[in-house]
């Protein structure tokens, strides 16, 4: 390869900015020397400026649907704590590839407070915003005030659309507060919306048995856990809460109360 000129980079530069891909621009003078120095081909110096350009834009598009997604924190799969929940843990790794994305299919981690489901249903959204896929990441309580909020305006249909849009929706804490029978309707609605359609991931510190109480009608309850667990994988994470860990306390009330109605 002919040694560098100003004008070459000029155009460069040009170029670049005129793709809207100005990292290309520093790819290039990083690169020129390496492969004038290793005595590379026209086409293999091309296809290495191009390959850091698009890993570049492949991670700062990841980093903007992380960040779109509304994760209350960072959590990783790195950062969990294997050695409290080591039955979950091959299941995890699986869901971890994506498939489950690409099939629709959903994910429920059952368990008492405190056991890690928040922060596996967080890591598991930012390895699927990693993947590709746009993530929503809400409490069930959030997801129930912004269906009703669609629903008073006339546009839930519109609503239902745009989240179908979504290739994972993340509904956190499930039966940590109960529905009002509207919001539990509008929450069935969301469901079927997705149903074979695009993933959910959810999680709840009651066993199924206990929805019903939780959605104030045993029907309605019945019929959405029907088409959650049609095509899912149901995760069930045990043990005491990790925030009491040292503390002298082995359990929490609804941890006992969970476990009488099992």
């Amino acid at each position: 390869m002919s040694t560098k000129t100003p004008d070459a980079l000029k155009q460069i530069t040009y170029l670049a900015g005129a793709l809207k891909a100005p990292r290309i621009t520093d790819a290039a003078t990083r690169l020129a020397d390496q492969a004038r120095d290793a005595g590379w081909s026209f086409e293999d110096y091309l296809a290495a400026v191009l390959e850091r350009e698009v890993s570049a834009r492949n991670a700062s598009g990841s980093e903007l649907r992380v960040k779109a997604a509304g994760f209350s924190a960072r959590k990783t799969l790195e950062d969990f704590d294997w050695d409290a929940q080591p039955a979950i843990r091959p299941q995890v790794a699986a869901l971890a590839s994506g498939g489950f994305l690409t099939e629709a299919r959903n994910v429920v981690m059952l368990g008492p407070p405190g056991t890690g489901k928040t922060h596996l249903a967080t890591a598991l959204g930012i390895v699927a915003a990693r993947h590709g896929h746009r993530v929503l990441f809400a409490t069930a309580t959030d997801w129930a005030t912004r269906l009703s909020d669609a629903h008073r305006q006339g546009r839930l249909p519109q609503e239902l659309a745009k989240l179908r849009r979504y290739g994972l929706i993340i509904v956190d804490e499930v039966g940590y507060l109960p529905f009002e029978q509207d919001a539990a309707n509008l929450f069935f609605q969301l469901v079927s919306s997705r149903y074979e359609h695009a993933s959910l991931i959810l999680t709840s510190n009651l066993p199924f048995s206990g929805w019903g109480e939780v959605f104030g009608d045993q029907a309605v309850a019945a019929a959405m856990i029907d088409r959650i667990v049609h095509h899912a994988d149901v995760l069930t994470l045990k043990g005491a809460s990790y925030r009491l860990r040292g503390r002298g306390i082995d359990s929490l009330p609804s941890t006992r109360t969970q476990h009488g109605a099992d």
